[in-house]
């Protein structure tokens, strides 16, 4: 695996990890999380694809401008990345938040998406608080309660029965620090909902959604496969909403067929 930091325009200095052989694959990480999040999936991955995961600004290792972005500014950095690398397309797999990121891409920049993979997501004009409202108001009343309402937190987040087998987790969101200056600078990102509408997307898609997603609730992802012209969904039995930590097999299953061609 090879650890590269890529500077674009701006000031920008994206962190990004990169390992395996074949087609370019381009991994998008949610809203708190960063490129670690994608290690169980990379190792799943790499024997196909050159898998890039990459830490989004305000997150991670990357270094940017204290200064807000949106949606459309974190895409046109993806499409940066891809520049920078040298790659004129590739897969995009974005989950959760960076689902949206990559319906902003394939909004903006779709020549450059090979297949496009949206995993426990939502429509970029939609507001999570809308279609989620009672989900939204406690995690938003348990975030502020941080560090003392991780335990309960991260259950939102993976089911307890795999928490159980995997305590690790609950020490990295009693880590979380999401009053900070970067944090809450992410939190104007997250907040965004350009109007860009998903009918628009007419790349061939593959939607993932949880069956037990209590964060983006099943029928809410699934609903937005149904609005894609070209989309394909797929309900991942027993699988809470951070989809590539609890079951990294089934999701690079279901990317590797997507992406390759292959059909069920």
């Amino acid at each position: 695996m090879s650890e590269r930091r890529v500077e674009l325009a701006g000031g920008v200095t994206l962190a990004c990890s990169i390992s395996g052989t074949g087609p370019a694959l381009l991994l998008m990480h949610g809203a708190e999380a960063d490129r670690r999040m994608f290690d169980g999936l990379r190792a799943q991955l790499s024997d196909t694809f050159t898998v890039i995961a990459y830490d989004q600004r305000e997150c991670g290792e990357t270094e940017a401008p204290p200064q807000p972005v949106g949606l459309e500014s974190l895409a046109q950095d993806a499409r940066d990345l891809l520049s920078a690398l040298g790659l004129a397309r590739a897969h995009v797999f974005g989950s959760s938040f960076g689902g949206r990121i990559a319906q902003a891409l394939a909004h903006l920049h779709p020549a450059c998406i090979d297949g496009l993979v949206l995993g426990s997501t939502w429509a970029l004009p939609d507001r999570l608080d809308r279609l989620n409202p009672q989900g939204m108001a406690a995690i938003q009343r348990l975030r502020a309660q941080l560090p003392d309402s991780a335990e309960e937190l991260v259950e939102w987040f993976l089911p307890a029965p795999y928490l159980a087998a995997h305590p690790q987790y609950r020490e990295l969101f009693r880590n979380a620090r999401p009053q900070s200056e970067r944090g809450l600078r992410r939190a104007h990102a997250v907040a965004d909902h350009p109007a860009l509408a998903s009918s628009a997307i007419a790349l061939r898609t593959l939607v993932l959604a949880g069956e037990i997603d209590r964060v983006v609730p099943a029928p809410v992802t699934l609903g937005l496969a149904e609005t894609m012209p070209d989309a394909r969904a797929v309900l991942l039995e027993g699988v809470g909403h951070a989809t590539v930590l609890q079951d990294p097999a089934r999701v690079a299953r279901e990317i590797r067929n997507f992406c390759l061609g292959a059909r069920p």
